[in-house]
């Protein structure tokens, strides 16, 4: 899973994941979920749907996710979506998510644990990640990652830390005149990190319009 503070789930079926397709609908910008949780996400406009996949992901959670991208002339992703529903399945009954993350935010009434980070294109991917389904769908259009991107990811739990739903931001880190390495802990330009990172921050939360589903 793509993560640093915990698992990620949300969206258990009783189905078997990998005979079922993706539930929630999406019509332009604007993912609707019926159920956990029912909710709109409404990303830009300028936000295209590049696709989505459901899998069970490391043989234990129902797994759907969807992207969105905005892209140059030459399909270089600049700004990535990302939104995830997942859930333990019931054959788990012994997991619980733990993020650990001490900055939330609140949104449409929901409580979502915040964080953020920087990654270079060439990192390590763990085989049949979420990551790497994120990566098949982006490419499989066309559409190249740039070479490093700053991410930040919005996570709300519910039913006992049992389910998720996961969205999460990310833009080209060269945006910002330097490379994700420079950017990391260590790196030449780490220094200005806590100040991008408030901008990045405020950028993902502009982005992203949730509203429930009455």
């Amino acid at each position: 899973m793509f993560k640093s503070f915990g698992v990620i789930a949300l969206c258990c079926s009783f189905l078997p994941a990998q005979t079922a397709g993706p539930e929630r609908k999406v019509q332009s910008n604007l993912v609707t979920s019926e159920r956990d949780p029912r909710v709109q996400i409404r990303l830009p406009e300028s936000a295209r749907y590049v696709g989505a996949d459901r899998f069970v992901l490391y043989d234990m959670a129902d797994c759907e996710l969807h992207v969105f991208v905005d892209g140059d002339e030459h399909k270089s992703v600049q700004r990535l979506y990302w939104v995830q529903f997942e859930g333990y399945l019931p054959t788990r009954p012994e997991f619980q998510h733990t993020y650990d993350s001490p900055r939330h935010t609140n949104l449409a009434g929901l409580d979502f644990f915040v964080d953020t980070w920087v990654r270079a294109k060439d990192e390590p991917t763990r085989p049949g990640s979420d990551l790497e389904h994120i990566v098949k769908i982006v490419s499989g259009q066309g559409y190249h990652l740039p070479d490093g991107m700053m991410y930040v990811r919005l996570v709300y739990l519910f039913q006992e830390k049992r389910k998720e739903l996961m969205i999460i931001y990310a833009e080209d880190s060269a945006l910002t005149g330097h490379s994700a390495t420079e950017l990391q802990a260590g790196g030449k330009a780490h220094a200005e990190w806590p100040i991008l990172e408030k901008g990045l921050l405020e950028r993902a939360e502009k982005s992203v319009k949730i509203a429930p589903i009455r």
